[in-house]
């Protein structure tokens, strides 16, 4: 049936009216696209390139050259030399292991540093670089630069790594770097981004350690242009970093390399100390290692058998080893009777050989006794009943309070790792620490530095210095920090009697140099030089009543553990003090034996600053130290080798 034409009409208009309003509507889209589609391209332009250029652009870390280190002559210490690597960055490399695959066909890949490899790429970010191949040689990185197109994300690298060219020497001292590890991550609040990149080297002991701060450096930054795959393309720009400060030691490189070669053998320490400056110019502890070993990684084997060592090389006994400091300490004990006014210069003490001391036996190391002692010659024969005796007169407090005066007990502030304090004790350290009360038999034994008393080798070179001088000369490691001078805190007058002190170093002069002294046979025969020191013996067992009846076993008839401790101090010239010297033999057996010579030999370098002339010794030993003279200067570094270069 035909619609009429009225309806034809109505219906054309409605579907008009519907198209116009759809083409509105269209037309304004389109519109509103277009506009958009200015204010992208125009307004917005300069934004969606730096976009774009940021998909194709990466930022990297240039981590800075590490702080160099010198004696205080210059020669250098610590190091940075150039080093090839291998990199990958996981984001780049696609398929990691195929990579890998093709990589170890061209160098060849150390199983344990790919398996740290492995784990970095994935636990650390896709975009950060991680280091497959370390110390690898010129040839290999040439092959790797060849083959890079089918080798995404792996870059050839040159760094820096740390070298350590006077080797043992300085290991306990400078110490050594090592990757950072997850504990050294903890130990920092907020760590630098630098620290997160793999196999990046801190310091781990020593200065090294101490210093991490100065020494490291800022990181700079380049931009790389990567293409669609992730390869390298160029570098646009870089921002260098901040290179870590050089610092320069006290140390005298010439006679810590000096000191290691004589205490060769010897489990031992040695401290130098200038007695105006606190400057410490040799801290040695024997036996040493190569620090080098650990910048690259050391193998189980050579750490076990650094452990396993009865010598124990690997902690530095200068400033940790913690030990009865014997008969040295006897300059302390006198100081503060004679202060006190306990006892007067004359006055003597009859030593028939021991000491009743409530029901106790209190023995000298001399069984028949030395007689009526006074001050002088109870130091210069280094007889112990005379201490026992004012001591019990004195009372522990004004020794542990002239003890600590002298530096004994003090924990010096040095820029070494686990610097010990040693122990000087008290009623209330006891007290504190033991839950015992103080007894008169704890003063004794401590009169003659034995019980309860520690002191470090190098807190027996501060006491020594501080006789001397009668000041608080404090030791100083650090000479200048990028040629800056650092400035030296005039030490403080000390306060003791000088007459009395004047007598004290009296009888020290002749503990080496008077016949009756226990250092005779260690003297030194040039007047200039003349030293003036204290031996020292402290004994690590116990000598029971069946063993002192029949006899005490001598040390050489000991198992080396069980012998005792050997101790020497000394500063020289005895009129016009340079240096102070402390010496300490692990069951070196005895004072005067074992670490007086060591102390001469060493005084007499280190106030020459060479091997000394013969005529500087007792005739009788000229022959002797002829033989040891040669047989040290073939021990030592050769001077001309890279170690010798001044700054």
């Amino acid at each position: 049936m035909r619609r009429p034409p009225k309806d034809n009409a109505e219906s054309q208009r409605r579907i008009t009216r519907r198209g116009l309003i759809v083409g509105g509507a269209m037309a304004g889209f389109v519109g509103l696209l277009a506009l958009r589609m200015r204010f992208m391209q125009v307004e917005q332009a300069d934004q969606f390139r730096l976009l774009a250029d940021e998909n194709r652009i990466n930022i990297r870390l240039i981590p800075p050259a590490r702080g160099r280190i010198f004696d205080r002559d210059g020669a250098i210490v610590a190091e940075n030399v150039p080093s090839y690597r291998i990199t990958m960055v996981r984001e780049e490399a696609g398929d990691v292991d195929e990579v890998i695959s093709r990589l170890a066909r061209l160098v060849e890949l150390d199983p344990a540093e790919l398996e740290r490899a492995r784990r970095a790429l994935n636990e650390l970010r896709g975009d950060t670089p991680v280091t497959i191949a370390d110390r690898v040689t010129w040839e290999d990185i040439s092959r790797v630069a060849v083959n890079t197109p089918a080798l995404p994300g792996v870059t050839p690298e040159v760094g820096l790594s740390r070298r350590y060219p006077q080797g043992p020497d300085y290991a306990h001292v400078v110490g050594y770097v090592g990757p950072v590890s997850e504990r050294d991550l903890e130990r920092i609040d907020a760590p630098d981004q630098l620290l997160l990149i793999p196999r990046f080297q801190i310091g781990k002991i020593g200065l090294e350690a101490r210093q991490e701060d100065l020494l490291r450096g800022k990181a700079g930054t380049k931009r790389v242009e990567v293409n669609a795959s992730g390869r390298v393309m160029r570098e646009l720009d870089r921002v260098e970093g901040e290179a870590g400060a050089d610092v320069q030691i006290t140390i005298d490189n010439d006679l810590q390399s000096y000191i290691h070669a004589r205490l060769y053998g010897e489990s031992a320490a040695a401290v130098v100390m200038d007695c105006e400056t606190g400057d410490l110019l040799a801290c040695a502890s024997a036996p040493s290692f190569d620090p080098n070993l650990f910048v690259r990684g050391i193998s189980v084997a050579d750490y076990q058998a650094l452990l396993d060592n009865k010598y124990r090389p690997l902690p530095n006994k200068a400033v940790q080893g913690m030990y009865p400091p014997g008969s040295t300490f006897k300059m302390v004990t006198a100081l503060a009777a004679l202060e006190d006014g306990q006892v007067d210069l004359n006055e003597t003490v009859y030593c028939p050989g021991h000491l009743e001391v409530s029901g106790r036996r209190f023995h000298c190391w001399k069984r028949s006794g030395h007689g009526n002692m006074d001050m002088h010659g109870s130091l210069v024969e280094s007889c112990d009943v005379y201490y026992y005796d004012v001591a019990l007169r004195t009372g522990i407090e004004k020794i542990s309070a002239m003890a600590r005066r002298l530096g004994l007990g003090e924990q010096f502030d040095l820029p070494l790792t686990s610097v010990a304090a040693g122990l000087m004790p008290d009623r209330d350290w006891k007290r504190a620490n033991r839950g015992e009360d103080w007894v008169i038999g704890d003063s004794v034994n401590a009169a003659i530095g034995q019980g309860f008393v520690l002191s470090t080798p190098l807190q027996l070179a501060v006491m020594t210095a501080r006789l001397a001088t009668n000041r608080a000369v404090m030791p100083r490691l650090v000479k200048s920090i990028d040629g800056v001078e650092q400035p030296i805190r005039p030490p403080e007058d000390l306060g003791l009697n000088e007459n009395i002190l004047r007598e004290v170093r009296k009888a020290m002069f002749d503990v080496s140099n008077h016949r009756r002294g226990t250092a005779y046979s260690s003297r030194i025969i040039e007047d200039a030089f003349r030293m003036a020191g204290k031996t020292g013996t402290s004994q690590v067992r116990n000598i029971t009543a069946a063993e002192r009846a029949r006899g005490v076993t001598r040390n050489a008839d000991l198992p080396w553990e069980r012998r005792d401790h050997a101790l020497y101090v000394n500063y020289a010239p005895y009129d016009a003090p340079r240096i102070a010297v402390a010496v300490v033999v692990e069951h070196g057996g005895g004072g005067s034996t074992a670490a007086a010579p060591i102390a001469r030999d060493i005084t007499l370098q280190a106030l020459y600053g060479e091997d000394p002339p013969l005529a500087a010794y007792p005739a009788k030993d000229r022959a002797r130290i002829e033989t040891q003279q040669e047989e040290l200067r073939r021990a030592r570094p050769d001077p001309s080798r890279d170690g010798s270069d001044r700054a």
